[in-house]
């Protein structure tokens, strides 16, 4: 079974102990600590010894969604002590300009397709530069992303197979037209079906959805749902 859990920063935005907290009861076994905004990733990184993640058998970081050229080669640095810890680090594309600052993550980075507002990112075109100046570097599927840009998943499908072999993790969503994340429609959970027996069993699902304690495993069921294949899907539904 994938891993399967929760971005902090989608249940708790930087209050990554309330998140953990919030999981602690449910049957999460992977966590996306998310640290998105430049002013959170110093905390972020201090905190991270007295974290008890011992739960989890999958762990993932996300880098900061927003910071300046002049800033990135610490933040690539920052970056690289977490990925030596084993951990995927997810990276915004558009956040990019010094390349070579993060080759040294090798596949530990993890670059992530983007949403319709963003300037580039979102389609197999778009995303070429990147992994071709990053060879190694992994891909983190957001479908959500995928879906909100083309509505009919054929971008979607075509990431997946452009990507299959890096794709190491997924993020799970429904992206509305103001590119928030919101919790999962039982439509665009239908609509990820459509490249389910694409995505690598063994990829990650990392929720970016909005969850109330209460609804947790609901959410989770609704994702796994999605993204299984779909015989798997029909017998999870059963």
């Amino acid at each position: 079974m994938r891993p399967l859990g929760y971005s902090t920063g989608a249940l708790a935005l930087s209050d990554v102990e309330r998140a953990l907290a919030m999981l602690e009861g449910s049957s999460a076994t992977a966590v996306e600590l998310s640290a998105l905004r430049i002013s959170e990733l110093r905390p972020l990184l201090r905190r991270l010894g007295s974290l008890d993640l011992s739960r989890y058998r999958y762990v993932s970081f996300h880098a900061p969604s927003r910071f300046d050229a002049a800033e990135e080669r610490a933040v690539a640095d920052a970056m690289a002590e977490v990925a030596a810890l084993g951990w995927l680090v997810v990276l915004h594309p558009d956040t990019l300009h010094d390349l070579g600052a993060w080759r040294q993550l090798g596949g530990q980075l993890a670059i992530e397709n983007m949403d319709k507002r963003k300037r580039t990112g979102r389609t197999v075109e778009e995303l070429a530069a990147f992994f071709d100046a990053l060879p190694e570097a992994s891909f983190c599927f957001d479908i959500g992303h995928a879906h909100q840009v083309d509505r009919t998943m054929t971008e979607a499908h075509f990431l997946v197979k452009a990507h299959r072999a890096r794709l190491k993790q997924l993020h799970v969503s429904e992206v509305n037209a103001g590119s928030r994340h919101d919790a999962l429609s039982q439509s665009a959970a239908h609509a990820f079906q459509r490249v389910a027996a694409h995505v690598p069993g063994d990829a990650a699902l990392i929720l970016e959805a909005p969850a109330s304690p209460a609804d947790l495993e609901r959410q989770m069921a609704i994702a796994s749902a999605a993204l299984s294949p779909p015989k798997a899907a029909d017998e999870a539904r059963a």
